[in-house]
């Protein structure tokens, strides 16, 4: 499963989904609305963990996409 990230964009103008160690964003938007909405669009086909970053950087969240594929919903 890849593992992505979305941060706010270096210059600061909008925010930038990037795969995991990768140093070109997989998508850009100007809001963080539209960045989660294209990145679930994107994941639910291909499969993927998002770690979504607050403006100062901290992890607000982590999803897992598509949904049945969250290893926190399995027994054990």
């Amino acid at each position: 499963m890849q593992n992505y990230h979305i941060t706010k964009s270096k210059n600061g103008t909008g925010w930038d989904l990037k795969k995991e160690g990768g140093d070109r964003a997989t998508l850009k938007a100007e809001t963080k609305v539209e960045i989660v909405k294209e990145t679930s669009t994107l994941l639910q086909a291909k499969g993927g963990s998002v770690k979504i970053h607050k403006e100062n950087g901290q992890i607000q969240e982590e999803r897992t996409y598509p949904r049945s594929a969250d290893p926190k919903k399995s027994p054990g």
